[in-house]
């Protein structure tokens, strides 16, 4: 198991992926260095990958998929190889679920109307070459269902009927898109909001020292700034003060780990200007403090435990 061998945590939570066609797997990495990620996918499948922390990507060609903390992506791994990297110096946590062409074929035989075109491919059957979906933010609705992955609120004796159930949940949740034509307005809504949080995102992890205004985002993402606060929070759970905060202190951390920087520097590099705050927030998100973190995390790693956010 790839994971095992770089002393990461690995846990099924449900299924078998080639007598059942459906698996739901837990990860936990904290990786000093850059992890290859395309061994752990399964062949002629579809991975859908619900991410908690860390970032990774998916790359087939020239196109990328990019996972960030609190999004879903998902990818077909067909008969020419993905290419996959999970960002060292970074904690991961993440739920994959995944689905084998016959299970998919026999929840969505006759509901080819609004799939993703990389699932439809899927469930026909062909021979199938490998393909990249979409990636979404997970929602504080979506959140939910992600925490109950891992403690099921049903019987031990009812698993099983239970996570055959979320995987039919999951699959309509993400492998379904609005029609092109006639488009319904809830639809377009959604997805327009979703396009600004998204490019909201891209803007402030673009120069962490220095981010946006809140009116600033406004005008580049083409709405009020109160409108955007809102969609903000709605769409990801987080508001946007609390999303820079964690982008910060995330890439503190792989500044502490790379060592080239002492705290003081860390923290004016990824904007803080108060060494007392940036400490006491870093404090909070890591349970130590920033001097201590390569050493902490070097220790933990030797005993096989990993930080967590």
């Amino acid at each position: 198991m790839l994971w095992r061998a770089l002393g990461a945590r690995w846990r099924q939570l449900f299924g078998d992926f080639s007598r059942l066609g459906v698996s739901f797997e837990w990860h936990e990495l904290d990786a000093g260095l850059e992890v290859d990620w395309a061994p752990s996918f399964h062949p002629e499948s579809i991975e859908l990958c619900l991410n908690l922390s860390g970032s990774g990507e998916v790359v087939l060609r020239d196109d990328v998929v990019r996972i960030e903390a609190w999004t879903a992506g998902f990818y077909r791994q067909g008969s020419d190889p993905l290419r996959a990297r999970r960002f060292g110096t970074q904690p991961h946590q993440f739920i994959t679920v995944e689905l084998s062409s016959v299970f998919l074929a026999r929840h969505l035989d006759g509901s080819f109307a609004g799939l993703h075109p990389l699932v439809s491919e899927t469930v026909a059957g062909r021979r199938l070459l490998s393909a990249l979906g979409r990636v979404e933010p997970l929602d504080t609705r979506l959140r939910d269902l992600v925490a109950s992955l891992r403690q099921p609120p049903v019987l031990a004796s009812a698993q099983a009927l239970w996570y055959q159930a979320k995987a039919v949940e999951l699959m309509g949740e993400f492998f379904f898109q609005p029609p092109t034509q006639d488009e319904l307005f809830c639809h377009r809504h959604h997805r327009v909001a979703r396009d600004r949080v998204e490019r909201a995102m891209a803007l402030l992890r673009r120069d962490l020292p220095d981010p946006p205004t809140l009116e600033q985002l406004g005008r580049e993402v083409g709405c009020s700034p109160f409108y955007l606060s809102r969609t903000f929070s709605k769409e990801t759970g987080r508001t946007i003060p609390q999303y820079l905060r964690q982008l910060r202190l995330e890439r503190a951390a792989e500044l502490l780990k790379a060592g080239a920087l002492n705290v003081t520097e860390v923290a004016l590099e990824v904007g803080y200007s108060s060494l007392s705050h940036f400490s006491q927030a870093f404090h909070q998100q890591f349970g130590c403090c920033p001097g201590l973190y390569p050493v902490a995390t070097s220790t933990q790693k030797a005993s096989g435990t990993v930080l967590k956010d």
